[in-house]
């Protein structure tokens, strides 16, 4: 396996040791998830499969194998990671494709998004936000100085991404198609592309955004809602108000763990993509400022992680590093935004804590990856 693994050296300085702020902020993240999963999710558990902590126990069952995966790419060499960062973007654009084959795609609330694969169901939109940053770190890597100075170079990454996004629509995802653009407008700005061409492919992106969003009647739809969703609270704003109830009954300290009205079969997704806003419901602004204040911290820690590493030379390893970053912070930001009324409704989950294996298992990889680019540069350091 030489080239593929490199484990560490206990005598090699900094071989061993982990960025703080990074595992304990991850590491509350996921345990609060854990948390909160139970707590939204034990009325509707019990009445549809009649244990309470049914989802519970299959998020922790997610966690063993998202920690057993994260402990996996930490020992594999970023250097064979870039090498075939083709080869694995080609792979998910396999997967991605496969999905829309009648037969193998399941269906779930009008969308087509899963394969089953037996005892599991794999989300290739999940595992494309990890495989495209990685594809763009190496493209950003291998072009080096050379992106600063022709925009040429950003060609190929941009329309790598069209033909992701043109799959995900299919689906449809538009949630993820957002997020893998934002995340690849930031991983090229941090790479200092010129600024005209920045600029060109940031109008681009906010055009394409704005024709998507107004080109389905569904869309439209969750665009008018947004705005009021008062005016249908028994219809199309029927999520979003129950969110917002639960999110202003929490107050300042919130009702008390265990405490949610909202989830018990009023706010739907109460344990998936609105956990938040039980979250602030069980906790109040206290619980939610916490929340925030967690992912504040690991996203800074990672920014941090990328910046060192770019300091030292390595180049894939802190693109890699800003793009995990940057897809976690947009995939929080949507997130929470959405459970505050703050954004249109999108089905996007928050990573590390809101149920579902696809996701943990992805936030853990990512976690993974960073741990193994800051384990690399302090072993560059010295220290």
């Amino acid at each position: 396996m030489t080239g593929v693994l490199s484990l560490p050296d206990r005598s090699t300085p900094g071989a061993w040791r982990v960025d703080p702020g990074l595992a304990l902020s991850a590491a509350l993240l996921i345990l609060a998830g854990l948390v909160m999963v139970a707590s939204a999710s034990v009325s509707f558990a019990a009445s549809k499969f009649g244990s309470p902590l049914h989802f519970f126990w299959r998020q922790s069952a997610a966690l063993a194998v998202g920690v057993g995966c994260g402990a996996l790419v930490f020992v594999i060499d970023l250097r064979f990671l870039r090498r075939i960062a083709t080869v694995i973007l080609f792979a998910g654009i396999a997967a991605l494709s496969a999905v829309l084959i009648p037969g193998l795609g399941l269906e779930a609330n009008g969308a087509v998004r899963w394969l089953d694969l037996g005892v599991v169901t794999f989300h290739p939109g999940e595992a494309m936000k990890l495989v495209f940053v990685v594809y763009v770190a190496a493209h950003l890597a291998n072009h080096g100085e050379r992106i600063g100075r022709y925009g040429r170079h950003t060609l190929v990454p941009t329309a790598m991404y069209a033909l992701v996004s043109a799959l995900l629509l299919a689906e449809p995802d538009f949630g993820t198609v957002v997020v893998l653009g934002a995340t690849l407008l930031g991983m090229l700005f941090v790479a200092g592309v010129p600024l005209r061409t920045f600029v060109v492919w940031t109008v681009l992106f906010a055009g394409g955004v704005a024709v998507l969003a107004l080109s389905e009647s569904y869309r439209i739809r969750r665009l008018l809602v947004f705005l009021n969703p008062f005016d249908s609270p028994y219809g199309d704003g029927f999520q979003l108000v129950q969110a917002l109830i639960a999110v202003g009954r929490g107050e300042w300290f919130g009702a008390g763990l265990g405490g949610s009205v909202q989830k018990l079969f009023y706010l739907p997704a109460a344990h998936t993509d609105f956990l938040f806003a039980v979250v602030g419901e069980e906790l109040g602004f206290m619980g939610m400022a916490a929340v925030i204040a967690l992912f504040s911290v690991l996203i800074f820690r990672a920014f941090v992680i990328g910046g060192r590493a770019l300091e030292c030379g390595q180049q894939f390893n802190g693109h890699l590093a800003y793009g995990l970053a940057l897809s976690l912070a947009f995939q929080a930001w949507i997130n929470i935004g959405v459970n505050l009324g703050a954004l249109p409704t999108k089905g996007l989950a928050l990573p590390f804590m809101s149920y579902g294996g696809n996701n943990l298992v992805a936030s853990c990889v990512a976690l993974g990856l960073l741990v193994r680019i800051d384990r690399e540069t302090r072993m560059a350091e010295g220290r």
